[in-house]
């Protein structure tokens, strides 16, 4: 019998993973699909996403960001990170960097989906394996959440995203997001030669649409080339009543979600896969939540405001004008979620 299965081999997944054998375990991750994976999501990691990836060995490649620009109808705010950089990675360079570390430490990995589990006396099966604990990182629509009956209702308003990747070279070394009446657009530097452009919203999300709606975005980027597929997510908001059943963890997008608006995605999983590897060692469980919830206090709370004044018709046009008159309490709120 093994120590851990992980259900899912994206990043948090991978982290989790990596985690566990730096720690000793033996580990197999339960993945339904092969290669590296793409995902519609920012690409921006923050500095502490950025410092966790470095403590473990894996420093991908990418384009170093300074903080956060807010851009709406002329008016500008501004934040730089000050405990380092963000970086901008392509998911698909991220992945495959997590994958070849993981690869490094003996991490064993298996095609295959987790449709039924089973508990007993020390033990859970998932995949087709048996092992001490079983930690589930297989994202927003996660069948480990669904099978342990973790999820809770999420009807209302939704929101989704949508991303693509454009030929042309960083014009700036923030991460800017372009804040519309209905929808943020955000661009990221992933490359030397190459931004990647999001938009989230509740409408019926058209990057083409959005980027027309933003004169100057749409001058850089109407005769540039797009390099990569169109692709979507959602929706965005998961709520899960508790990350752990008996033997089983929730980490990542799987163990709830709000929304991608301050971009802490993977700065989140990477820390709750650190999480949940520690309980596992010191077999304790139940203090999982304790942690989970610790490590995401600053990213709810923020990000629940955020959303909650970017959803009111009255309050979201003075977000970027409020960011703009407090620098000082920009630049705070910006690191709280950057470290």
């Amino acid at each position: 019998m093994i120590d851990l299965i992980v259900a899912g081999g994206g990043p948090a997944g991978l982290m989790t993973a990596i985690h566990a054998r730096l720690q000793g375990l033996e580990v197999t991750v339960v993945e339904k699909r092969s290669g590296p994976i793409d995902k519609a999501c920012g690409e921006g990691l923050m500095p502490d996403a950025l410092s966790r990836l470095q403590a473990v060995g894996i420093d991908p490649d990418g384009h170093d960001f300074c903080g956060i620009r807010y851009i709406s109808k002329g008016k500008v705010a501004e934040a730089h990170f000050r405990s380092g950089p963000g970086r901008g990675v392509r998911r698909l360079t991220l992945h495959s960097a997590l994958r070849e570390r993981a690869d490094d430490l003996g991490v064993h990995t298996v095609t295959g989906r987790v449709t039924e589990i089973h508990h007993g006396n020390g033990w859970i099966e998932a995949g087709g394996l048996r092992a001490r604990y079983l930690v589930g990182a297989d994202g927003l629509h996660s069948d480990v959440r669904r099978i342990l009956g973790l999820g809770e209702d999420t009807t209302g308003a939704r929101r989704f995203g949508v991303r693509q990747h454009f030929g042309t070279a960083p014009w700036s070394d923030f991460v800017e997001v372009y804040w519309l009446e209905d929808s943020e657009v955000y661009v990221t530097p992933v490359s030397h030669d190459t931004v990647g452009v999001a938009v989230l919203g509740r409408a019926v999300l058209k990057l083409d649409d959005a980027i027309a709606r933003i004169p100057e975005l749409a001058a850089r980027l109407t005769q540039v080339p797009r390099v990569s597929e169109l692709r979507g997510a959602g929706p965005l908001f998961q709520r899960v009543s508790t990350r752990s059943a008996d033997r089983a963890l929730l980490v990542g997008d799987a163990s709830g979600y709000i929304d991608a608006l301050t971009g802490e995605g993977l700065r989140l999983g990477f820390a709750e896969a650190e999480a949940a590897v520690n309980a596992v060692v010191t077999d304790q469980p139940e203090g999982y939540e304790h942690a989970w919830q610790k490590a995401t206090r600053s990213y709810r709370f923020m990000t629940g405001g955020l959303l909650w004044a970017s959803s009111h018709r009255a309050v979201r046009p003075l977000i970027v004008p409020a960011a703009r008159a407090m620098p000082r309490v920009f630049t705070r709120i910006v690191d709280s979620l950057a470290a």
